[in-house]
This record gives C-alpha cells, structure tokens and sequence, in this order.
C-alpha cells in the first residue's frame, strides 16, 4: 500500500444534506451525485480512496420513525448501534451507486464497495460517564422519566424545547473490518467505510464484540481510519472552502497552510474553532499526523480539485 498514493476522505453533512428544505431521500442522493464529481476528479488525479461519511441526520430520521411507529401495535424500536448500520447501508448505496455511474461516464474502470463497518470503543472510555451527545426526538419529562426508568435511558433538558436522550461520544479505537478495507484499497478498489464513525462497539473479557449505545465522531473515525493504512493524506471535506481564526468575527483571517504545532497551538486557544463542527476536524487531523501523516487538507466538496493543486483549502503539514 506504501506505493500508492491513498487518501481517506471524510465527507461531511453537506455532502448528502444541503439545508433543512432538501432532506428527502431524493434530495440527499443528488447531494451524494455531486460529491461523486468531486471525488472521481481525485482518482483521475491519480489517488486512490477510503471514504467516510457522516450519519447524524440520517440515525435521527431512523429514530424518529422508530420512536412514532413503536406506538403501533406490533413494531418494535430500533436500537441506536442497527440505526448506524442502517444508515451506512442507505448512504453507502448512494454514494456507491453514483461513484459507479459517474467513473462508467469517464471510461474509468474501478470498482467501489461499502463496508458495513464496526469500530470498537473502550468500554471504560470517561465519555460514558458523562453523556452528552443528544439524539432521537423531543420528549415531555414524564415520557423521559419513563425510559430512563425502564430502559436505563440518560435523559436531559433541552433549552426549553423539552426532553431528549443523550448518548456518550467515546474515541474510536480499532476499526473492526480493517483488514477487509486494507484488502480492498491494495487491490484498487474504491471503499465507503466507517460510515457515521463507524457502529460503536465494545469487546467483552472473552473477546467478543457487542453493539454499544453511542455516537462516534466521523472524523475521529477517519482520522483512525488514515491512520492504520498509513494513508498519505486525510482529507476533510466540509461546508467552508478554508479554516479560518476567528470565524464569522471582523478579525477573521482565512488559513492557507499551518503547521502541527500551529494547529496545536490554534486549538488549545480554545477562542477559533467551535467544539461542535471544526475543533474535532483540526483534532482528528493532529491525531494523524502526530502519527506519521504526511499531509491533510479542509476544504468542501466544490473546491476538492483546485485545493489538491494548491489553489485553495487550508493545507496543515508536519513540522
């Protein structure tokens, strides 16, 4: 694998939602069909994939169907772990599907696959102790009592809106199928893997794996992911086309390229980069190169092509 060139992709909710008025099914498949372009502008720059997406609106359809139809005689709720598995598959057939259409119109004759992907997490992770990662709908106190009480739920309040569950966000450790996806990148196909971050799971004292409520944060995921296959660049598509200090403040100021330690320095200000959406892209991304990484990128999905040639995104190096 060390002679090709391989980048993992971690692929944002924009990539598959746009805004709130365009989250059908239909409309998350067109958002996949024109990240495709995007990422099939990097294999014919010679690049062989991973791709990793995000989940989070996805798992919160999924639960909310769920939590309505479990009023209906007969049907069951859905565990969060098979929600993530569910949706890797819906979101793997999207992004699969128009992969293949797409390099079938430029003649390119490379296979692509998902992996249906479990991550193990530690057990003893301190993100158990303290859930903090709301998912599912709002519920009145009494029905939020009832599910802690009978289901062992962590429940809070939620700014006035009402109740909802929350579920601890642990780091990801191991990527359970990686020896599957390391098969598939070294025989030239393209992956769709740690969907959402990938199923959370636990091993026990005897060694086995078991689905875990939790949520894992995709990059992390990725950032793991790039780690493991000695990936030469991670590379983080999201809503901005560069990083900047400062964002959506007068002094903002847009980052080119930074070194590890600046980012380290960057992120430990705690004052540029929201806990929510860029601090763990700049983490993940300083997981990995602290780890022998060569290169990572930030730039969305539009601008993939001109920042790969330098022209934009914000590139962040080795010392």
């Amino acid at each position: 694998m060390s002679e090709k060139k391989v980048a993992v992709v971690a692929i944002g909710g924009n990539s598959l939602i746009l805004d709130k008025k365009r989250q059908s099914v239909e409309d998350q498949y067109a958002a996949a069909q024109e990240t495709a372009k995007h990422i099939v502008d990097m294999i014919e720059a010679g690049w062989d994939v991973a791709i990793g997406h995000g989940n989070g609106p996805q798992v919160g359809f999924i639960l909310r169907r769920s939590e309505i139809a479990h009023k209906v005689e007969g049907m069951h709720e859905v565990p969060l772990d098979v929600c993530g598995a569910d949706s890797q598959g819906a979101i793997g057939y999207a992004i699969t599907q128009n992969m293949q259409n797409e390099l079938k119109k430029r003649g390119i004759n490379k296979p692509v696959a998902t992996i249906i992907t479990q991550v193990r997490v530690d057990a003893d992770d301190k993100a158990f102790e303290h859930p903090s990662k709301p998912i599912g709908g709002f519920m009145d106190e009494p029905e939020a009592m009832k599910r802690k009480e009978e289901l062992g739920w962590s429940v809070v309040e939620d700014s006035g809106r009402g109740w909802r569950r929350v579920v601890a966000s642990p780091i990801p450790q191991e990527v359970v199928e990686l020896d599957s996806v390391k098969t598939l990148i070294d025989a030239g196909v393209i992956v769709v893997t740690v969907g959402g971050g990938g199923i959370p799971v636990i091993r026990n004292a005897d060694g086995e794996l078991k689905g875990t409520a939790a949520v894992i944060d995709k990059d992390f995921a990725s950032s793991l992911l790039a780690r493991e296959i000695n990936a030469d660049l991670l590379l983080i598509s999201t809503a901005v086309e560069k990083v900047y200090l400062n964002f959506g403040k007068p002094d903002q100021k847009a980052l080119d390229r930074i070194t590890l330690s600046e980012a380290k320095q960057y992120l430990a200000e705690g004052t540029h980069f929201a806990k929510g959406s860029m601090a763990p892209k700049i983490q993940a991304i300083i997981w990995f190169l602290e780890a022998g990484g060569k290169s990572a990128l930030i730039t969305d999905p539009a601008n993939i092509g001109r920042a790969l040639r330098g022209e934009t995104g914000t590139w962040i190096m080795p010392d």
